[in-house]
């Protein structure tokens, strides 16, 4: 008997592996999980993993509140600094900070969003959210940039005298140590929970770093008698914003042009065709919504078995592909009898 079989089964969490899945609650559990994401000590073995999707929302938002409030106090703290000393290029490293810290608003909603269930209108979810929120991230990059050179050149056609040189470096290091962990950590849980918006802040906040240790260099040009060393540090903080620009507009397009790693199609494919039924992969396309994967698949089987057996092969081959590619909830297979001149794969 002939069969061609769709089969879809949405889930709101990967399959049931037998294990329990409860997760603690608290203020201690979530201060104790920030902690573990600072220092990269935290795992996710099978034994006590929790809702991969929930989980990855809540360590989402979990990151974007603790580097929000880290780059706010950066930025108050060297604010302070641009008052008192007129350092340009400590100003355009201020506002920097100031605009990587706002990019982590539109993220917080978008992962809001995200949480929302499907309806009629938005089949798919709210995930894209996140996706367009990248696009808030590649703007605020953009700004930044524009002004930091506006006021680099301005400073160079109007010189003003730079005071306090100690506070300007002072400043500096406290700008560099605080994007830098905040990039860490950004990336970080961007990369564990597939979110291509929050490793692009992260890559902003690491720029931020090191133009933070320009200004530096600058607050000691000026000390050593070169009094256009600041605007000029300024004017090259500019143009290293554009390269993390460049950067982010990378990560962001890819994902909204449903960009994957070659090797996760890759790695798909061999685990369906080690599933007890399949013969062959016709094809297998993958795309991210937010930070979770999406696969449809189309598969070839025997042309003499039941309707249940070809179900049942379906639903298999979703069961394992769910619980074996990371970050993947939802798989559409379509299952088609082998043709006589089609080799099995």
């Amino acid at each position: 008997m002939t069969h061609s079989h769709d089969h879809q089964h949405d889930h709101g969490h990967p399959h049931d592996d037998g294990h329990d899945h409860s997760h603690p609650g608290g203020p201690w559990f979530r201060f104790r999980h920030a902690v573990s994401d600072l220092t990269g000590a935290h795992s996710h073995d099978t034994a006590d993993q929790v809702d991969e999707a929930l989980e990855a929302d809540a360590r989402g938002r979990r990151a974007l509140w603790i580097s929000l409030a880290a780059l706010a106090a950066t930025a108050i703290l060297q604010a302070v600094v641009v008052v008192f000393t007129g350092s340009i290029a400590l100003l355009g490293d201020t506002l920097h900070n100031v605009a990587d810290a706002a990019t982590a608003i539109p993220l917080l909603i978008a992962f809001w969003l995200a949480k929302r269930p499907a309806n009629d209108r938005y089949t798919y979810g709210y995930g894209r959210a996140e996706d367009l929120a990248g696009l808030f991230v590649v703007a605020m990059i953009t700004l930044s940039s524009v002004l930091a050179g506006w006021e680099a050149i301005s400073r160079l056609l109007n010189p003003r005298d730079v005071s306090h040189l100690w506070a300007v470096a002072a400043a500096g290091v406290i700008g560099f140590a605080g994007n830098e962990l905040v990039a860490r950590y950004r990336i970080r849980v961007g990369r564990q929970i597939g979110s291509a918006a929050l490793v692009a802040d992260g890559l902003h906040a690491r720029t931020d770093g090191f133009t933070s240790l320009a200004v530096v260099v600058g607050a000691a040009g000026v000390a050593a008698g070169l009094p256009w060393a600041d605007p000029v540090i300024g004017l090259l903080i500019a143009i290293a914003i554009l390269g993390v620009l460049r950067s982010a507009v990378k990560q962001v397009g890819a994902r909204l042009m449903d960009a994957v790693d070659p090797e996760l199609v890759a790695r798909a494919r061999s685990v369906i065709l080690d599933t007890k039924g399949v013969l062959g992969v016709r094809s297998v396309r993958l795309r991210w919504i937010g930070h979770t994967l999406h696969a449809e698949a189309d598969v070839t089987i025997a042309d003499d078995i039941f309707v249940e057996t070809a179900h049942d092969t379906a639903h298999r081959t979703e069961q394992r592909l769910t619980t074996q590619i990371p970050r993947l909830t939802t798989a559409l297979i379509h299952v088609s009898p082998l043709r006589a001149h089609e080799p099995a794969n």
